[in-house]
């Protein structure tokens, strides 16, 4: 159970990577193309050069058309992405100076109690951006420059939330588990114990 697991959580962890790393291309594209096309815009370029300023403008060099609807649909997609993995490797923050003074039955009281409100807050949340998808596919609202359905990154979001509530409640499982049993399984490393 734990490699699907840790499988599903590296999975999206991956893909929400990829979006990132193509966010990231596409925003240095965009502001290049941004700024050469203010070069081609000035006086001395198109003195100098105005046969390619006029040529390089009409080819259409510039921003990317989109660029802040794309990156705001990406980086909601690939933060719900990295949710699982963070969640599964115990990657939260965390602030310990009051736990660790206790023993470590408590601590995995706590940790359990931890995970159970992280899922309820998850659940919480999938459940809602599931809801929102429904309610922007019934109104066909659609981003304002490049006319793209708002439902698509509610409902990629909503994917990646569910993952992550897959995970939250694997968690919940195993620090009951550990509650249970009185040892650690994974602990607060994030790498379980066979």
């Amino acid at each position: 159970m734990h490699r699907f697991i840790f499988a599903l959580a590296r999975g999206m962890a991956l893909l929400g990577g990829a979006v990132l790393a193509a966010l990231v291309v596409m925003t240095c594209i965009s502001i290049l193309g941004r700024q050469v096309n203010s070069l081609m815009h000035m006086d001395a370029i198109q003195a100098l050069a105005p046969g390619f300023a006029s040529w390089a403008l009409g080819a259409g060099i510039g921003p990317i058309f989109g660029d802040y609807e794309i990156t705001e649909m990406g980086m909601a997609f690939a933060l719900f992405c990295f949710l699982p993995l963070c969640q599964l490797t115990v990657g939260h923050a965390r602030v310990d100076v009051f736990t660790s003074f206790l023993g470590p039955q408590s601590n995995r009281i706590l940790r359990m109690l931890t995970e159970i409100a992280l899922a309820g807050a998850l659940v919480l949340i999938a459940w809602r951006l599931q809801v929102a998808t429904q309610a922007r596919l019934g109104s066909g609202q659609t981003t304002y420059l490049l006319e793209w359905p708002v439902w698509w990154a509610y409902a990629a979001s909503s994917v990646a939330a569910w993952a992550g509530v897959v995970v939250a409640v694997y968690m919940v499982w195993v620090r009951f588990i550990e509650v249970t049993r009185g040892k650690d399984i994974i602990g607060d490393g994030g790498e379980a114990e066979h």
